[in-house]
């Protein structure tokens, strides 16, 4: 599995290097189509902007297999421009002021190009603002400091800056010489590279599905309706790719998969868990089953939009999850190995 752990690390590093937050999401998109190609598959284009893969399998029957993970991440989007020159934004998706004050980002405007800045706390000076160690981090509360000569509105609108554009933020990607994975927005870029990794090792290989496979990689689960629509003729069962949690109370690890039996939602297909598990240890794969106390996923939004499915999720551990994430190329392979054998 060498060669296709190295070419899901040389993708996911491609992949986290493009700013997608949803609503933003086209350069990942052609990404997607173009490496797809590549590959020797023919990905199409949704209406709403995800990419929809045949991955082969047997034609005419009603037990098509879908595989869910989506490209689009948490961003922010200008919501006002202030007296002084400075950007009020507001969140895309869960991304809290928090986990990026005093990060640099990229504004992209509609016309004029893209300005780098920096979220900072209003007065953030400590020699000047005595508060700043107390004061409560928000959108309200924080600002973006745009690197031009600006200082009053006007200003920044001539730069062609205006409300309603993104802003992406720096997700400071690395992958240490021990294995672990640190970024923002590894939810879910870790297991869309998986999932190329799953596509290069049935064609590679020769490998045929037991079943009709087709990959849909969404642009909207951040913001909660990424899997309601375009699901192919035939297929009868969801399975989200997407994290695994990591934290207290969970048994998962980042070097492990995780196969979730319930999230906030409600519990997962019965028989679909049962057979993630007997996949997972026919592979060998290293794996938990936790249950996700604040989760949702593209397969809960896929059954309740009305489509008579099951549905599944599996995903590699994840700590700090919508924050400074960390997992582990262990648990992408251990990702990989379950799917492998999923789909066989």
């Amino acid at each position: 599995m060498k060669e296709e752990m190295d070419y899901l690390r040389e993708r996911l590093l491609e992949l986290l290097a493009i700013d997608s937050p949803t609503g933003f999401t086209r350069k990942a998109q052609e990404y997607l189509m173009k490496e797809l190609t590549a590959l020797g598959y023919a990905p199409r284009e949704t209406v709403k902007g995800g990419v929809l893969v045949d991955l082969g399998g047997p034609t005419g029957r009603e037990d098509g297999l879908l595989l869910s993970a989506h490209i689009d991440t948490l961003g922010g989007m200008v919501r006002e421009i202030t007296p002084q020159g400075r950007l009020k934004i507001t969140n895309v998706g869960g991304l809290r002021a928090t986990s990026v004050e005093t990060e640099n980002c990229r504004v992209y405007t509609r016309f004029s190009g893209v300005y780098s800045g920096t979220l900072q706390l209003m007065n953030a000076s400590v020699h000047v603002n005595s508060e700043v160690g107390t004061a409560e981090r928000s959108y309200d509360s924080c600002e973006i400091l745009l690197d031009e000569p600006v200082e009053s509105k006007e200003d920044v609108k001539k730069l062609g800056i205006r409300n309603g554009d993104f802003v992406c933020f720096d997700t400071r990607s690395q992958i240490t010489d021990s294995g672990y994975i640190k970024s923002r927005f590894l939810d879910d870029k870790l297991s869309v590279a998986v999932i190329l990794a799953l596509a290069k090792e049935l064609r590679d290989k020769g490998i045929t599905p037991s079943r009709r496979l087709w990959a849909h990689f969404t642009v909207y689960e951040e913001v909660g309706h990424g899997g309601a629509a375009s699901i192919p003729e035939g297929v009868r069962d969801i399975l989200a790719v997407d994290m695994g949690c990591v934290g207290d109370g969970l048994e998962c690890t980042e070097r492990q998969v995780s196969i979730c039996a319930k999230d906030r939602i409600g519990p997962y297909n019965y028989d679909m868990v049962t057979e993630l598990v007997q996949a997972a240890e026919k592979a060998g794969a290293d794996y938990v089953i936790d249950l996700y106390p604040h989760y949702s996923s593209d397969a809960d939004v896929t059954v309740t939009a009305g489509h008579d499915m099951r549905h599944g999720l599996i995903g590699p551990g994840v700590y700090a999850s919508h924050g400074y994430e960390r997992s582990h190329l262990d648990g992408e392979e251990n990702t990989l190995q379950l799917l492998a054998a999923y789909v066989q």
